[in-house]
């Protein structure tokens, strides 16, 4: 899980937590991220009043977004 995404710098790649995903995302997504877990910071989205989503490109080129919770980084 990620505290601080302000720390963040684009092009960081960060890992998504399959388990925190499994109930929100469609299965096509799901199925690419098990397979490669590995995914690169694009950029930053509000999704509501007080909380950032992070942009970041699956390895088959697809964007999408995540909660902070949902990610970790790798070091």
């Amino acid at each position: 899980m990620i505290n601080d995404s302000s720390n963040l710098q684009k092009g960081q790649v960060l890992r998504v937590d399959i388990n925190e995903v499994n109930d929100r995302l469609p299965q096509n997504i799901l199925e690419i991220i098990k397979k490669d877990p590995i995914v690169e910071l694009v950029g930053y989205k509000m999704v509501d009043g007080n909380e950032f989503g992070l942009v970041v490109k699956l390895k088959n080129g697809e964007i999408n977004w995540f909660f902070e919770k949902e990610l970790s980084e790798i070091m």
